[in-house]
């Protein structure tokens, strides 16, 4: 399936012994919420962070890999992904521990499952994360944020591996965090996150959650496949009314079109493949440099090859 991967016939054979999990040639559509993409070649669940960090230090150092968490913001090309895919599933890196007004979260734990944690903890400050898509780990590197906040806000320190297997805690001044970025080396995966948090009622919490999940049902495409957002706001400018002004809300590319709801976001109608979700992707950008001469970036996160 990897033609030009070195790897594809003996792959099993290079591979460390680990404590968790190796499975091959794994469907990643049904691990991304557009529900489209090829197969990871391997998908490696380690057990926990020193099964991860045996791996990363003991595999053939040319073996590409690379990390999915929960698929929210993620685009897997239709041809997959060679060498090994990593995703950090296990009870392990689903542990959640309060401190004195911090609250300490594996990588996978769910933004969602926050809300029962503050809700009966009466803790407040994370209400903005509990509404965006995705699970805790993937939130640093783009500094996740709506609703006037953002992760750059809250975060306290971040427990990283890197790619040589070293283990370090990571304060946040040194993660520059910037609108939907960081300085994140590629090599680095989150391990888990701590959070600053205020002491809240639960009725002021609730009232919260409650407010933001009827915006995003009223004003952003729900039950739908998609992405979130699919391009970042240029400085001063929404991505928005760019794609609108350019004429793109009405675009469909094959099984893949503008949301009739939000033009920032792109649906699978069922049919998409991923080529037509990222050729209408790039469509808008071009259509809109035409109009406007702004060059909009992708926000969704686009890995692996083209089949």
């Amino acid at each position: 399936m990897f033609g030009l991967n070195l790897f594809k016939s003996n792959i099993a054979d290079l591979l460390p012994a680990v404590r968790g999990k190796y499975a091959y040639d794994v469907s990643l559509a049904k691990y991304t919420w557009f529900g489209v993409g090829g197969p990871a070649e391997v998908l490696f669940s380690p057990k926990d962070a020193e099964d991860l960090s045996h791996f990363l230090k003991n595999k053939p150092h040319n073996l590409p890999t690379c990390i999915i968490g929960g698929g929210s913001n993620l685009l897997v090309r239709d041809g997959g992904i060679p060498g090994v895919v990593i995703k950090l599933d296990s009870t392990a890196f689903r542990k959640i521990s309060l401190g004195d007004n911090t609250i300490t979260c594996g990588a996978g734990v769910k933004n969602a499952e926050l809300k029962k944690v503050m809700l009966d903890n009466q803790i407040g400050g994370l209400e903005f994360l509990c509404s965006i898509p995705g699970v805790i780990g993937g939130s640093v590197k783009t500094n996740a944020g709506c609703f006037g906040s953002s992760v750059k806000d809250v975060i306290k320190e971040a427990q990283i591996i890197n790619g040589l297997g070293d283990i370090k805690t990571v304060p946040v001044d040194d993660l520059m965090l910037s609108y939907r970025s960081s300085f994140f080396p590629d090599d680095w995966i989150i391990l888990s996150i701590t959070f600053r948090t205020t002491k809240d009622s639960a009725e002021n919490i609730k009232k919260k959650l409650e407010e933001q999940k009827a915006y995003r049902m009223k004003n952003q495409p729900y039950n739908q496949k998609t992405a979130g957002s699919t391009f970042k706001n240029p400085e001063g400018l929404k991505a928005w009314e760019l794609i609108k002004r350019s004429g793109c809300a009405d675009l469909q590319i094959g099984g893949a079109k503008v949301s009739e709801k939000h033009c920032n976001f792109l649906i699978n109608t069922g049919k998409a493949t991923a080529a037509d979700i990222e050729t209408l992707g790039e469509t808008i950008i071009k259509k809109v440099r035409e109009k406007t001469s702004v060059t909009l970036e992708w926000e969704v996160k686009r890995m692996g090859i083209n089949k």
